[in-house]
């Protein structure tokens, strides 16, 4: 990035360290670079000293960085250690570690993973925002800090530039959802496709999901009508029609729907949409109204309308913010 400062994430880790949590952080955010193919983000790792850190495997994890560098972080990451799946005292944190995250530079993005929200907590950055934990820690994460808004039913949250997921993959799926934030939809779907991950799984779809294995002789009956929808998606698309292309009535394939991807169709639908929306913005030099059209929103107006509830900002603001320059137009 010429004459530009690439993006600092810190991943802060603590002995009983979970190592595929760490990899996500380093694979994700490494894998996402500017159209000319130069990476956006630097990724280091330190820890209270450093040193061999202990995972809860049979290896350790050589971290070169001691929490100094905490101080030039643009982006803080805690992943979950043992300890947190033990028992919780209110405010209980190791010294070292609280010292360690009162370097962070006041706006600073702080992150944490699966449990790793205990140690946002008890260091008070969950005070009056929005959190999640892994399902199993929800409770007792609301019942430690009742000034933290507990929800146990979604994938990540993000409140204020402080995010926290649930359990280990669906910190793959905050990572994304960071770098979608910072760089677009497009950098995002590029990571996705290089780790071989879903591009978009929203942050409030359920945590716990039963996902049977589809057997080749037996394939989903919604797979049929997710196909159709996104090759109509500028079409006026409703339940009806998704359930006569599955085959089914309207009532299984809204269970099935739920079941297999964790939202409702329409809200599924809605999120493609939104997606597809995005991904023009970002690649085309095409108005409004015509994205409206292709993307299904029927109107410029009613697309301004979603993307300022969905997102916070206006479509123009949007590719202000993600335009990318010298992308094809298709």
């Amino acid at each position: 990035m010429d004459g530009e400062k690439r993006h600092q994430v810190v991943v802060l880790v603590r002995a009983g360290l979970i190592p595929m949590e760490l990899g996500i952080v380093h694979r994700l955010f490494t894998t996402a670079t500017d159209p000319d193919g130069r990476p956006l983000y630097s990724v280091r790792t330190c820890a209270t000293v450093p040193g061999v850190v202990a995972t809860d495997t049979d290896i350790g994890i050589q971290v070169p960085y001691g929490p100094e560098i905490l101080r030039e972080a643009d982006t803080v990451v805690v992943p979950a250690a043992v300890e947190d799946y033990r028992p919780q005292e209110r405010g209980r944190l190791d010294p070292e570690v609280r010292r360690a995250l009162a370097l962070v530079p006041e706006g600073a993005r702080l992150a944490s993973i699966c449990t790793g929200a205990f140690v946002l907590a008890a260091a008070g950055h969950l005070d009056g925002r929005r959190a999640t934990t892994h399902w199993k820690s929800c409770a007792e994460l609301a019942a430690l800090y009742p000034e933290a808004e507990v929800d146990p039913g979604v994938l990540y949250t993000d409140d204020g530039g402080v995010l926290t997921s649930a359990g280990v993959a669906a910190g793959v799926d905050l990572c994304l959802h960071m770098i979608r934030d910072d760089h677009g939809a497009e950098v995002a779907n590029a990571v996705a496709r290089d780790t071989v991950v879903p591009p978009h799984r929203e942050g409030g779809q359920a945590q716990y999901i039963e996902r049977p294995v589809p057997r080749e002789s037996a394939p989903s009956p919604t797979a049929a009508a997710r196909a159709y929808a996104l090759e109509h998606i500028g079409e006026p698309l409703t339940l009806d029609d998704l359930a006569r292309r599955a085959g089914i009535s309207v009532r299984t394939l809204s269970r099935r729907f739920r079941r297999e991807t964790g939202a409702t169709p329409m809200r599924w639908l809605a999120e493609q949409r939104l997606d597809h929306a995005r991904r023009l913005l970002e690649r085309t030099d095409y108005a409004v109204d015509r994205i409206a059209a292709d993307a299904g929103y029927g109107t410029g107006t009613a697309m301004r309308l979603h993307f300022r509830e969905a997102l916070g900002v206006s479509p123009r603001a949007y590719r202000n913010t993600f335009r990318v320059r010298g992308g094809p137009t298709p």
